[in-house]
């Protein structure tokens, strides 16, 4: 074996160590994921056995605050013009 295949040899070897750590923590991340869905579930299961029930998340109405400050201001607008 050359030196210059030695060499590629080494680089093909340092990026398939690479590619291997790379792997491991994507695999570690979706493990993580996941684990955390089943203890949610879980965690749901335990609580609707006990007679607890989950509330619907709510919809975020980002105009509804937008609204209100604008009666607001045309209530202070109305107050300032008497």
């Amino acid at each position: 074996m050359s030196a210059y295949e030695g060499s590629e040899l080494l680089k093909k070897v340092e990026r398939y160590e690479a590619a291997v750590k790379e792997l491991q923590a994507a695999h570690e991340d979706v493990k993580g994921v996941l684990i955390e869905a089943i203890l949610f579930d879980r965690w749901q299961t335990l609580g609707e056995q006990l007679g607890f029930q989950a509330e619907a998340p709510r919809k975020e109405e980002p105009n509804r605050d937008l609204a209100q400050l604008n009666q607001q201001i045309s209530a202070m607008s109305d107050a300032w013009s008497r």
